[in-house]
């Protein structure tokens, strides 16, 4: 992501596109209970990347291969989905008519989402060089088609001056140009500080 996400382009005019996307991930199947809920069924178009390595670096194989398989699935089932007629033919008459009605819908996926993978032999130092050089790339990429400046960050810049202030009063009673909400933060930590 580095530092895209801009409001001003390079030649100082106000962007009225978005200029950077949110990123987050996790390792293996964590991620599948936390927000792959909101990739396969959200609202908004969620592209992500999976990344993937053949061969394990430690000895629990079969474990290696569980977690590959998961990366898979949840890739054919991004592609996929799952129509009404297979979710019709998978509840069957082993439900009741009310959690039929209520589960038909939930059970549907449109499919379609956008995802890459990339699969590597093994996690090697080189190999590892080059994820950081596609992302990089990527990103370096991002900002000459939005006309911003992906190096820059003028916007965490302000947030290291404030916190200098913050810094300066974390372990005082001077609330002096701080506004309500930071001073109850403070008072709150001075409060719980043993």
């Amino acid at each position: 992501m580095e530092s895209n996400g801009k409001n001003t382009s390079k030649d100082s005019m106000e962007v009225k596109y978005s200029t950077g996307p949110i990123l987050w991930g996790d390792v293996g199947t964590n991620g599948q209970h936390s927000f792959f809920q909101l990739i396969h069924q959200g609202t908004k178009i969620i592209p992500c990347d999976f990344i993937g390595f053949v061969n394990s670096n430690n000895e629990k194989e079969e474990l290696h291969e569980i977690l590959l398989s998961n990366m898979i699935g949840q890739t054919m089932a991004l592609m996929k989905g799952k129509k009404m007629e297979e979710v019709e033919k998978e509840l069957g008459s082993k439900t009741n008519y009310l959690n039929y009605e209520i589960l038909k819908n939930s059970k549907v996926f449109k499919g379609n989402k956008p995802s890459n993978t990339l699969l590597f032999d093994k996690l090697t130092p080189y190999n590892l060089g080059r994820l950081i050089a596609i992302y990089e790339h990527k990103i370096f990429v991002q900002g000459c088609i939005w006309n911003i400046n992906s190096f820059d960050q003028w916007g965490v810049e302000l947030g290291k001056m404030l916190s200098d202030e913050v810094y300066k009063k974390i372990n005082k009673n001077d609330r002096s140009n701080i506004d309500n909400s930071t001073s109850g933060q403070l008072d709150f930590i001075k409060k719980f500080r043993q």
